[in-house]
């Protein structure tokens, strides 16, 4: 029974990540390329927050109580993208400090070779 419910969280989030409009983003902006975008997209959280208020008036106001899972979805959806902001700063900052590490190692591989060949042209 464990070894199902397993296999459909696995299988479900799966689907998520690959068709949902919003994990796609957010994917997107996990990429290298997509870091610097990480602060703008926090700012789609405040849509999500405003359709969260306007469902929440609308259920207030006598509305149909299936609207009580988009309140939940849209909250949701507020704080995957209030989060990524912050996370991106982090994994673009980790980004460059290994870029930059990986640029001084070859700068010293580089003058490493080029003070054995010219140790070598001296001697022949």
């Amino acid at each position: 029974m464990l070894r199902l419910i397993w296999a459909v969280s696995v299988r479900t989030r799966d689907l998520t990540r690959r068709y949902l409009p919003t994990n796609v983003l957010l994917d997107l902006i996990r990429t290298r390329r997509g870091l610097k975008w990480g602060i703008p997209a926090m700012l789609l959280a405040a849509p999500y927050l405003l359709a969260a208020s306007i469902c929440t008036a609308i259920i207030k106001d006598g509305g149909p109580g299936w609207l009580n899972l988009l309140v939940l979805l849209f909250i949701w959806n507020a704080l995957k993208f209030a989060w990524i902001g912050p996370i991106s700063l982090v994994l673009l900052a980790r980004a460059r400090i290994r870029e930059a590490a990986a640029r001084r190692r070859a700068r010293r591989q580089d003058e490493a070779t080029g003070q054995r060949l010219s140790a070598e042209a001296s001697v022949a």
